[in-house]
């Protein structure tokens, strides 16, 4: 079983979303919070494999709270992991959060079947960068002036191909839009991703959207 917290504001929206997770065979909602505050604490006591976390809380916000959750895990644990609920009105504000280790974001509005597989997806340890919001998210940030960044060492250890892959990723590309672009097997993508995020000592996609931007490996406009 998949053990989810929920945390937002609006308790319509927990007891909606507790009522569709808790409707699945596979998932079990364990608990809500109504702040972020509320939110780290229930998490260490109920040990969830997901938090869904709104944006905008009182008390504490939702970068602070997924700051401070990821911040706790103990060496070598990936739980909780946390996936950012958004209307998509704050984009700076989600970028930040997917840097303060968020495995992905989702539109509140998304259907009720994108929000089930959305968790599974997370529970299951990859990230969740659906490529519409994706985009949306990048435009934002490519619209931003372009600043000097020094790229890391460690992106010279990445094979031609692979750093080809990572700039697909940075452009909001699934891993099958990836292979068709590069007009190879999915499979063969997937183990591109596989060692770039080993290459690189990242955690997960949305890790290597972030480093791509923040690097300069991806041109503001391109």
């Amino acid at each position: 079983m998949i053990r989810v917290l929920i945390a937002d504001d609006q308790a319509m929206v927990r007891q909606g979303f507790g009522a569709l997770l808790a409707a699945q065979p596979d998932l079990v909602v364990v608990g809500d919070a109504a702040n972020g505050a509320d939110a780290v604490t229930a998490a260490r006591r109920l040990d969830p494999d997901v938090v869904l976390m709104d944006v905008r809380m009182p008390v504490l916000d939702g970068l602070e709270a997924t700051r401070r959750l990821v911040g706790d895990r103990p060496a070598g644990s990936e739980r909780p992991r946390v996936l950012i609920l958004t209307t998509f009105d704050l984009d700076d504000y989600v970028y930040e959060a997917l840097r303060a280790g968020a495995s992905g974001f989702l539109l509140k509005d998304a259907p009720a079947a994108d929000l089930v597989q959305a968790v599974r997806i997370v529970a299951g340890g990859e990230a969740l960068l659906a490529p519409s919001v994706t985009r949306r998210l990048i435009a934002e940030f490519a619209a931003r002036p372009t600043r000097n960044r020094p790229r890391p060492t460690a992106l010279s250890a990445l094979t031609p191909r692979e750093t080809e892959v990572l700039r697909l990723i940075a452009r909001g590309l699934s891993n099958g839009e990836i292979a068709d672009s590069l007009v190879v097997a999915e499979q063969t993508v997937k183990t591109h991703v596989g060692r770039i995020l080993a290459k690189l000592n990242l955690r997960d996609r949305a890790q290597a959207v972030v480093l791509a931007y923040e690097t300069g490996l991806v041109a503001a406009g391109e």
